[in-house]
């Protein structure tokens, strides 16, 4: 079955929130009144869906020529497969001609080579960024980068 990508709604705030539960549990995971929120705010939020089950998610925001990952994550039965990068790419293509920054745990070396391979560099560490754990983040950045060909 293949995943697909496309506009988070509303009525997916709850499924994300559980989601975030089950991979953040401890970091305090988003409720669904934060997703409903960036949603109303006009942030870009894309779900993942493999048939009927929303699989994963991701939002960015785009500020002029800066954009910024405020979340990105992928249902553990379903990681590994591909649908992080596609909703990483799905996101940067929003973010096309913006510089895009994220952060990202220290010790999570999965997401961090896939963000280094997706062209973005660390150019900082925010100590103790993650709460209650205290757990560091890096701080990533990704240059503009032009539409793709099959873009324009």
């Amino acid at each position: 079955m293949s995943v697909l990508i496309g506009p988070m709604s509303p009525a997916e705030a709850v499924r994300c929130a559980e989601l975030e539960h089950v991979l953040f549990d401890g970091e305090d995971p988003w409720e669904p009144e934060v997703f409903l929120e960036a949603l109303a705010a006009g942030h870009h939020y894309l779900a993942a869906w493999e048939g009927e089950a929303l699989v994963g998610y991701v939002g960015v925001v785009r500020f002029g020529s800066e954009a910024e990952i405020h979340t990105l994550a992928v249902a553990p039965a379903y990681q590994r497969r591909g649908i992080g990068r596609a909703l990483l790419r799905a996101a940067l293509d929003h973010a096309i001609g913006a510089t895009v920054f994220l952060e990202v745990r220290t010790d999570n070396e999965s997401a961090i080579q896939l963000y280094c391979s997706e062209g973005f560099k660390m150019i900082g560490i925010r100590r103790g960024y993650y709460r209650p754990s205290g757990a560091d983040a890096f701080t990533m950045r990704r240059p503009a980068h032009p539409p793709r060909r099959d873009q324009q």
